[in-house]
């Protein structure tokens, strides 16, 4: 849920902030997800990561490496466009829920993965480090959706939710 989160947070402030800041959001939006994916790329690239390990947890750091390379061209994409279309916005939806599912996952992974911690240190503690992002985000977005779902349902009827 972690690239969800950050590609989310990035076009609302890109939204709240005057034109003259929108740059520097962009510039540093981009700059950290270039630091998360080389934090990532250079895990996946340790010999240690490597080694053998029950859970798969490489298989995971490996769907989470596409997930940033989507939450960077999402981020770029939202940020850019003025009004979003339509279709880009249905696809974030759905890159959502993907992004939600690969955080379960990974929580999942690590739980069980506990032993890898001796055989793959960087890979577990990169794991545990994804793993407490993705719940905190979703944390996050469970509040911000009950929010939304209150509005909708105690919103007068001749005014719109805010969305």
């Amino acid at each position: 849920m972690i690239h969800f989160c950050l590609a989310h947070t990035a076009y609302h402030l890109h939204c709240w902030l005057p034109r003259s800041y929108r740059f520097r959001l962009q510039v540093t939006v981009f700059l950290f997800g270039t630091t998360a994916l080389g934090l990532q790329l250079f895990v996946l690239l340790r010999p240690t990561s490597s080694r053998y390990c029950r859970q798969p947890l490489l298989t995971n750091l490996v769907g989470n490496i596409i997930f940033t390379f989507f939450t960077i061209g999402f981020t770029v994409l939202l940020t850019h466009m003025e009004p979003v279309p339509q279709a880009l916005k249905k696809m974030f939806a759905v890159f959502g829920v993907g992004s939600f599912g690969e955080g379960a996952c990974t929580v999942v992974l690590t739980v069980l993965a506990t032993d890898c911690e001796k055989t793959t240190p960087e890979l577990y503690y990169l794991s545990v480090l994804l793993s407490v992002s993705s719940l905190v985000s979703a944390v996050l977005f469970s509040g911000l959706a009950l929010n939304w779902l209150a509005s909708v349902a105690c919103a007068p009827p001749d005014t719109k939710p805010m969305v």
